[in-house]
């Protein structure tokens, strides 16, 4: 059988899958629990393989940083399962209730999206947190990991799938695709697949938008900023902006630029490279040269996002140079401002056009899981349905329905009826 042929069947059981009760999918999550528990020493030797293959193939760092899946990993997965059970219910609410005549009722409910296919980096994790998500808001999902993490995928994307089957949910609610001719096939199933998620390099992004006609949502670069404003505490930003950049610098909500307004610079900068001890290597516009041991910053750092210990400084004259600059260069991800002056920060936060905009706090924060969304399937960086973190809430569109009693139209055009709106 084919990619699409495939996808068909997906697509049949989404409406399957969109009507199943909270309690049906809870207990299926619950399963998965159990199940990635059990076969933990299998996921790892999966895991093991493709640590090798990273390592004899020379993958950065970063790279390694992110397919690994240990104890540590797993810990974290099945927790956010655990959140994600306790979490309200997104399917079937109540949005709206009006009656637009007697006995002509209209209301607003959630409901799935539908088939949802995501293709993401590699991090293993990623596809536990995207697969129980669909689950949790009853979307089938199609889903395509980096080549990378392909042991690890395969085997985790089984027992997944397997637990999930065997406590309820339909055959065919989730998909793997394995190679990357799957993608092309993938992108042609307009008409089958509702939304596509992608998680890569901006030219990954572009590529998908460009040949697929189904509708996308996603960030591409994660080019985050901090400013430190003249009236910052010196104290409270050195470790935000240490652990904006090293706490796992391979993360889309890394800092990558670091704003100084000038009257703070000569102190704030010195002090903040004695504090990092050399762990991170910093390039530095012409007037932050001679602050600190740094190479002179070019125009293209300010555009990219290194996922490594590098940051880039630029010292500004004031906040509104610092705000043109992340609108001007910024990814619309997450930036954040330190200042002890909440004028300042409320400017920044109106003016800042980013899916998360912060005062006084790492960028770090910016995470489904840390926002109490049990994971995210991604952060989207548009603006129309969802918009940063995209947990349960993002997975989720609307439909009408309309109760009436015989009512049609051509009586209220004649005159004959009169609407009689009334909020419910």
């Amino acid at each position: 059988m084919n990619i699409i042929d495939s996808i068909k069947h997906v697509k049949e059981k989404s409406f399957v899958t969109a009507s199943l009760g909270k309690k049906l999918r809870n207990n299926a999550l619950e399963t998965v629990i159990s199940a990635l528990e059990s076969n933990s020493h299998e996921i790892f030797a999966a895991n093991n393989l493709d640590l090798a293959a990273a390592a004899a193939d020379g993958l950065p760092e970063p790279i390694v940083s992110r397919l690994k899946f240990d104890s540590h990993k797993l810990e974290g997965c099945v927790s956010g399962i655990r959140d994600l059970i306790g979490l309200p219910d997104p399917l079937f609410r109540e949005l709206l209730k009006r009656q637009l005549d007697e006995g002509l009722i209209l209301t607003k409910t959630t409901c799935p999206i539908g088939v949802i296919g995501v293709i993401f980096e590699s991090r293993p994790d990623a596809l536990v947190q995207i697969a129980t998500l669909c689950m949790k808001s009853g979307n089938c999902v199609i889903l395509k990991g980096g080549s990378e993490a392909k042991h690890t995928n395969k085997i985790l994307f089984d027992i997944i799938y397997d637990a999930a089957v065997n406590a309820g949910m339909p055959e065919n609610f989730a998909m793997l695709i394995e190679d990357r001719a799957g993608i092309d096939q993938l992108l042609k199933c307009d008409g089958l697949v509702d939304l596509i998620i992608p998680r890569g390099s901006n030219s990954f992004v572009q590529y998908i938008m460009n040949n697929s006609k189904i509708p996308v949502m996603g960030h591409a670069d994660g080019i985050c900023h901090i400013y430190v404003d003249g009236a910052a505490s010196v104290e409270k930003a050195i470790p935000i902006v240490i652990d904006s950049k090293t706490q796992y610098v391979a993360a889309c909500n890394a800092v990558e630029t670091l704003l100084v307004h000038r009257d703070i610079a000569e102190v704030f900068i010195p002090a903040l490279a004695d504090a990092s001890d050399n762990k991170i290597e910093y390039r530095g516009d012409e007037t932050c040269i001679p602050l600190i041991h740094c190479t002179q910053a070019a125009e293209e750092d300010f555009k990219t996002e290194y996922l490594n210990y590098i940051l880039s400084i630029k010292i500004v004259d004031n906040i509104d140079k610092a705000i043109d600059h992340i609108n001007s260069y910024g990814s619309h991800h997450t930036d954040c401002i330190i200042t002890e002056d909440k004028n300042s920060a409320y400017k920044f936060m109106s003016l800042v056009d980013s899916a998360g905009v912060y005062q006084n706090c790492s960028t770090r924060f910016a995470d489904g899981f840390r926002y109490g969304f049990g994971a995210e399937v991604g952060i989207s960086t548009g603006k129309l349905h969802a918009r940063g973190p995209v947990g349960l809430d993002g997975l989720v569109t609307y439909k009408y329905r309309l109760v009436g009693d015989g009512q049609i139209v051509g009586d209220y055009a004649s005159g004959k009826s009169k609407f009689n709106f009334k909020d419910l």
